[in-house]
This record gives structure tokens, C-alpha cells and sequence, in this order.
């Protein structure tokens, strides 16, 4: 099992400052001022940009270190967050409370991953956004991150069994160049999308 709090010890900031790009692109489908969950935010990066974007974020890690570097980035920048740290196969899962929530290469074991996923779709309002990017089984093949577990990587066909309640804007798979810190640098491959929670 990755040791997260030694993995953010080690480097000023392992996946960079700047947001993830896939989220950049979607955001105009947020209302202004949306309540927004980001699971697995590490470091931060994500929530505190969409806070500077006028966005009531709750952030939550596993990682002690990360939650405290998220709190000192949000610090820096002058915007507030709502910093967890906690376990999300064991946390007290807020349901019905979100306009989106944002889940940016955060990986599990299958069953986990399933419980998770589907906990993130039940913690969004009805009609609410799940911005998902995932690295793909075919991530096994470049070197810019990620598990190196196949059965911990992600297709769009396994997005659509996992969520079946969710109807997806946006699903799709393929290639992408990263450059997110020295924890995300280079070619890779992945699945993302955007779902819309039914009614």
C-alpha cells in the first residue's frame, strides 16, 4: 500500500499547483457558486482553483501531510476551504449535499472503487455533475503515473456498470500529455467524463 504522507513529504508539491485539465474544460457546467466535493484532492490543487473560482469546496484526503499542504496552498491563495482528512471507504458521507463532485485519478481496489464511485454519485444533489479522470489499463504502458495494477485502472465500460444511475455527458478514453508535477509528467493514457446524477 502507498505510504501517501511519504510520497507528499518527499517534494514540494508531487502533482504541481495548477488544476487538472479535463476539470478546467468542464467547468463552465457548474452553476456560479456551486457547492463542490473533490475526493482525493491530495495536495489540494484542484479544490483551491475551484475555490478562486468562486466555488464552496469541500476537499477530502487520506493523507495528513496532503490535507495540510491543502490548507497552506488555500492559505497562499486567500480562499477558503473545507479541508478533510479521512478514510473514504469509512467516512460519514454527506448524501443529497452537492452540486458536483470532482474525483481526479483517485484509484481502488475494484470493490472499493465500486463503493466509493457510488457514494460520490449519492452525495450529489439530483441532476448534479461527477467529473471523473482515471488512468486506463493502457496507462500500464507509459511511465507519467498511476497504479501499476491493472484491476486498480478504470475503462469507460467499467465507469457505466459501476454507476448505472448516471447518465454521462462526456465518456470517452485516449491519450493525453500531462504535466502535473513530477508525479504526472509526460505521455499517458486515460478515461474521463462528465455524469449527471437522475433524479
Amino acid at each position: 500500500m502507498i505510504d501517501w504522507n511519504e510520497k507528499y513529504g518527499q517534494v514540494d508539491f508531487l502533482y504541481g499547483t495548477h488544476p487538472n485539465e479535463f476539470l478546467v474544460s468542464q467547468i463552465y457546467r457548474l452553476p456560479p457558486g456551486a457547492r463542490v466535493l473533490v475526493l482525493g484532492d491530495g495536495e489540494g490543487r484542484n479544490g483551491v482553483w475551484l475555490a478562486e473560482k468562486g466555488f464552496d469546496v469541500t476537499t477530502v484526503d487520506y493523507s495528513t501531510v496532503g490535507c495540510d499542504k491543502a490548507r497552506q496552498l488555500a492559505d497562499e491563495r486567500d480562499v477558503s476551504l473545507a479541508v478533510h482528512c479521512a478514510d473514504l471507504t469509512a467516512w460519514d458521507w454527506e448524501e443529497d449535499g452537492f452540486d458536483a463532485v470532482v474525483l481526479i485519478y483517485l484509484h481502488f481496489e475494484p470493490e472499493a472503487r465500486r463503493d466509493v464511485y457510488r457514494r460520490a454519485v449519492s452525495a450529489l444533489r439530483p441532476g448534479g455533475l461527477l467529473v471523473v479522470e482515471l488512468f486506463h489499463p493502457r496507462q500500464l504502458a507509459y511511465q507519467s503515473g498511476g497504479p501499476k495494477r491493472a484491476d486498480m485502472l478504470v475503462r469507460a465500460s467499467d465507469l457505466s456498470q459501476d454507476l448505472p444511475g448516471v447518465e454521462w455527458l462526456i465518456l470517452a478514453e485516449g491519450k493525453v500529455l500531462l504535466n502535473e508535477g513530477p508525479g504526472h509528467n509526460g505521455p499517458g493514457f486515460v478515461t474521463h467524463g462528465v455524469g449527471r446524477r437522475g433524479n
